[in-house]
């Protein structure tokens, strides 16, 4: 059977970028996880197979699909089914319960839900609670009421479903879940305009010291290694960014540092990116040392604020290889902070170590005081506000969130910072984990302490928050994560914290432990750390 090509001279989203790769050399790798390789042609059939099979439960064009998957191959193509067919993808994460996860599948209006057969019984249990009552179909065969959607694609022609118009500016194709309230999720909707931005980058604007390109897998890599969840921001577009160059894109379907080690040595991986704590699982693994990975070129570090110490450990063991990055959902693009750009910056002015870079091109950065709309001045901490194409829509179906969050394209991101007079952009810490502690109410911004924390020996990661205090409104309390056979003494680090920090980030509380708490995409889990420690699970030394 022959199959279609895209007709028009210019791709007019994403998916026709990467099928332009998929219809060139087809024997070469595409997508592999494990013993699973699969060739370009095949990839593209596949793809093709399952846009049918999706078509076939009656999904039509601006519908919505929930995702509910593991990282796998065929969570990577029935992604981009969904939008080969022209709707709009909601990505369900593991992390929410049952009551969220119910709450998200109905808010998102997803017509269907597309599980993992792991997750199959709470997909069919978030379905069942919805008044829309999705079809629910799952990558496989599973015990649930769900049908087989790899099974009913194997019957479907391997042709190009055809009659899909192309997304509107400013039409949803794609919703990510990052957080809200019990019962009433924040869904942060993305129109194509985000997927076109990074395309243009990848055709290439030329890189410089003052304004950097957001780092793309085409300048550095033809293999690419995604660890990080696909049902995430920073596991999507990596993926995205792999395939609309024409690399082969590799799916570690669960992190553990020797894992991903292994992998990539052995599948001599170019490029990959870490949230920091999988950085540092990385590095303190027994088998991380200087020449380990000699084809990694590009490390992208972001999700979460990362250590300057750390930082500077991976290069001295990668090589200038560490590229920064800061995003979130409301915003899949902010700054960067270029390897080579780093690692020699970094060595000449030493604090640059602690900043994410500069905006990307075509993204403008503000820092502004409480309830104002006038930037601050250089080195004033403020809250960041972005504005620019990687800018979400609005929370979807909440206008109440979203008029609080955007105010004439400005994002409010709840990130508190600073800028200097180069335009590098501080992060000091999430407006919601400031502690407010002192006689006068002063402000430790957690950022700072924990960064410090990881410079101290025996200590491998670190955690800061105020838990309520009679006495100083809150606490601050510090939870450190220590090297086996550590002695790690809370009076010595006090000590070092208040020579270096000052009095108001002395800790009044220490815990020590063998590991911090992470959340489904590797981040540290302070809520987790808080419950904790108000159930009295965790005690001081």
């Amino acid at each position: 059977m022959i199959e279609n090509a895209q007709e028009a001279s210019e791709p007019r989203t994403y998916v026709d970028r990467i099928l332009e790769h998929w219809f060139e050399d087809e024997d070469a790798e595409a997508l592999v996880q494990g013993t699973q390789r699969l060739t370009r042609g095949e990839a593209r059939r596949r793809l093709f197979r399952l846009g049918h099979a999706l078509r076939g439960q009656g999904l039509a064009p601006g519908d919505g699909v929930g995702l509910f998957l593991a990282n796998r191959v065929d969570s990577v193509l029935v992604q981009l089914a969904v939008h080969l067919i022209g709707c709009r993808v909601v990505f369900l994460p593991p992390e929410p319960g049952p009551g969220e996860l119910a709450a998200l599948v109905e808010q998102s209006r997803a017509r269907a839900v597309v599980s993992d057969p792991l997750f199959a019984q709470r997909a069919a249990d978030a379905a069942g609670r919805s008044a829309h009552a999705p079809v629910l179909l799952s990558l496989g065969p599973c015990e649930e009421r769900c049908t087989d959607l790899l099974a009913l694609a194997a019957d479907c022609p391997a042709v190009r479903p055809d009659g899909v118009p192309a997304p509107g500016a400013d039409e949803a194709v794609t919703v990510f879940y990052t957080g809200g309230t019990l019962g009433r999720p924040k869904l942060a909707a993305h129109s194509r305009r985000l997927y076109d931005a990074l395309v243009g980058r990848v055709k290439g604007a030329p890189q410089n010291s003052r304004r950097t390109a957001v780092p793309t897998v085409k300048q550095v890599t033809e293999r690419v290694l995604v660890s990080t969840l696909l049902t995430h921001g920073s596991g999507h577009l990596i993926s995205v960014q792999a395939l609309v160059t024409g690399a082969t894109l590799m799916v570690l379907p669960e992190f553990d540092a020797g894992a991903a080690l292994r992998v990539l040595r052995e599948e001599r991986i170019t490029a990959t990116a870490f949230v920091p704590p999988m950085l540092y699982a990385v590095l303190d693994h027994p088998e991380c040392e200087p020449g380990a990975l000699p084809t990694l070129r590009r490390i992208v570090v972001g999700g979460a604020a990362t250590s300057p110490s750390r930082l500077q450990q991976a290069v001295e063991v990668f090589g200038p290889v560490l590229s920064q990055a800061y995003a979130q959902s409301e915003a899949l693009g902010i700054t960067t902070f270029g390897a080579q750009d780093l690692a020699s910056a970094g060595a000449q002015y030493p604090e640059l170590w602690r900043s994410c870079g500069r905006a990307i091109p075509d993204v403008e950065i503000e820092i502004r005081g409480e309830d104002s709309a006038a930037a601050l001045p250089v080195r004033q901490v403020g809250e960041v506000c972005v504005r620019g194409e990687t800018v979400m829509l609005g929370y979807y179906e909440d206008p109440e969130r979203t008029a609080a969050a955007l105010h004439d394209g400005w994002l409010r991101t709840g990130d508190m910072g600073y800028c200097d007079d180069e335009g590098y952009l501080y992060l000091v810490d999430r407006a919601k984990d400031i502690i407010v502690t002192g006689s006068t109410s002063d402000n430790v911004y957690s950022r700072l302490l924990e960064d410090f924390l990881l410079t101290l020996p025996g200590v491998r990661n670190a955690a800061a928050l105020g838990v309520p205090d009679k006495e100083y409104g809150e606490a601050v309390t510090i939870f450190l994560a220590t090297a086996e056979g550590a002695d790690v003494d809370p009076e010595a680090v006090s000590v070092a914290v208040t020579a270096e920090l000052g009095e108001l980030y002395t800790p009044r509380k220490t815990v020590l432990l063998d590991h911090l708490p992470t959340t489904q995409i590797g981040k540290v889990d302070k809520k987790a750390l808080r419950a904790a420690w108000t159930s009295g699970v965790v005690d001081t030394p």
